[in-house]
C-alpha cells in the first residue's frame, strides 16, 4: 500500500499500478510509488498554473473550470477521452514521458482557442456521453432546457397514443433527437440537418450511443427532407435549435466560437431570426392539431417572439422556457390545426 497525497487539488492515484509500472529502486516499491506519485502531482500543479493563468470561460460552458479542463485532457492524454463530467469523476492515472508531451500540446492548443470538446471529442449532452469536433456545433448546457422541454411533451404523447412522430430540425450532432430516443424507445424520430459534416457526427454518435436505427438522420435544409405526406399534419413534436446570432454579431463572438465553430451553426441572417421565422412558418404544415413546436431562442429573442406566436392564430398556449436567471431561452407552442396556405 501507498501513501496518498491529500492537497487541495488531489491527484488520486491507483497505487498498485503504479508499483507496476514504477522502476524499482534502492528502497522498494513503495518509495517509488510515493516518488512518482508526488511527481505526478506536481506536473498537475504545474498544468493547473498554466491553464489558469490563460483561462477564460464561456458563459454558455459554465462546466469548463481551469481543474475540470485539466482533468478532461489529462485523461484524454492517457488514451481514455471522457466529457468534462465524467473526468470530474474519475481517478487520474499515471501520464508516462510520451503522454506528458502529448498533454502539454493539448493545453497549448486549449488557451490558443481550440474548443475543449474538439480536444477530448467528447460532449455530455442530458446526461449522455457524445462524440464532438469541427463539423458541428459543440452543444451547449442551455439546450438542455428545450430538450428537457421536448421529452416531457414525447412522454406525454406516448402516454396517450402509445407513440409519437417526433422531428427535429438542425439537429448538428444529433444530441437532441438522440437523448429523446434514448429516453423515449416508443418515439419514432427524424431528423435533419444541410451540413453532411454534421450528419456525419450525428450518425457517428447513434452508433456510440447504442441507438442504431432509432433515428432517421436526412441531410437538407430544415424542412426540406420531410416534405410529403408521411409527415405533413404528422408530427407530434417539433424541436429545433436553429442558428439564432445576428450576422453582424458574429465577428465580436469570442475566438473559441467564431474560428473553430462552423459558422452556419449560429450564424442567423441579419437579425439573427431568418431560421426561426422559416421554422415558425414551417411548422404548422408538419404538425397535426396539438401537436408542439419546441424552438430554442437566443438571448434578448424571447419575448418578442413570444409575443408574435400568440398573435399567430396557427398557434395556442404559448409557453415560455427560461434558464436560471429568468432570461428566455425556448419555447413551447401548441398547434391548432389551422393551416393557411
Amino acid at each position: 500500500m501507498c501513501k496518498i497525497f491529500r492537497r487541495p487539488f488531489l491527484l488520486v492515484i491507483n497505487c498498485y499500478a503504479i508499483i507496476f509500472s514504477c522502476k524499482i529502486t534502492e528502497g522498494g516499491p513503495g518509495k517509488a510509488c510515493a516518488r512518482a506519485t508526488m511527481d505526478q502531482h506536481q506536473l498537475y500543479n504545474e498544468m493547473l498554473s498554466l491553464i489558469s493563468r490563460g483561462f477564460g470561460p464561456l458563459p454558455d460552458k459554465p462546466g469548463e473550470t481551469a481543474e475540470s479542463t485539466l482533468k478532461a485532457l489529462w485523461h484524454c492524454a492517457a488514451g481514455f477521452p471522457l466529457t468534462v463530467e465524467e473526468a470530474e469523476q474519475k481517478p487520474l492515472g499515471m501520464l508516462d514521458a510520451e503522454k506528458i508531451g502529448h498533454l502539454r500540446e493539448l493545453i497549448g492548443q486549449r488557451l490558443r482557442g481550440a474548443p475543449l470538446a474538439h480536444l477530448t471529442k467528447r460532449q455530455s449532452f442530458m446526461g449522455i456521453s457524445m462524440l464532438a469536433g469541427p463539423g458541428a456545433l459543440v452543444p451547449r448546457k442551455e439546450t438542455e432546457l428545450i430538450a428537457a422541454a421536448a421529452f416531457n411533451l414525447t412522454g406525454l404523447v406516448i402516454a396517450e397514443k402509445g407513440s409519437a412522430l417526433v422531428m427535429d430540425l438542425c439537429t448538428g450532432i444529433g444530441n437532441i433527437a438522440l437523448s429523446i430516443a434514448r429516453a423515449h424507445p416508443a418515439a419514432r424520430i427524424y431528423a435533419s440537418d444541410i451540413s453532411e459534416e454534421a450528419l456525419t457526427l450525428a450518425r457517428q454518435n447513434q452508433d456510440h450511443c447504442a441507438l442504431q436505427g432509432k433515428v432517421d438522420f436526412r441531410q437538407g435544409d430544415c424542412f426540406a427532407p420531410f416534405e410529403h405526406d408521411d409527415f405533413r399534419g404528422m408530427v407530434d413534436v417539433l424541436i429545433c435549435n436553429p442558428p439564432y446570432i445576428a450576422s453582424k454579431n458574429v465577428c465580436r463572438m469570442p475566438e473559441e466560437i467564431k474560428r473553430y465553430e462552423p459558422g452556419m451553426a449560429f450564424d442567423g441572417g441579419p437579425f439573427g431570426v431568418s431560421i426561426i421565422y422559416n421554422v415558425i412558418n414551417g411548422a404548422p404544415r408538419f404538425l397535426r392539431a396539438g401537436g408542439w413546436l419546441c424552438l430554442e431562442v437566443g438571448l434578448g429573442q424571447g419575448r418578442m417572439l413570444e409575443r408574435l406566436l400568440k398573435k399567430n392564430q396557427r398557434f395556442q398556449n404559448v409557453k415560455t422556457v427560461a434558464d436560471p436567471k429568468g432570461e428566455i431561452r425556448g419555447i413551447v407552442a401548441e398547434a391548432a390545426g389551422i393551416f393557411m396556405g
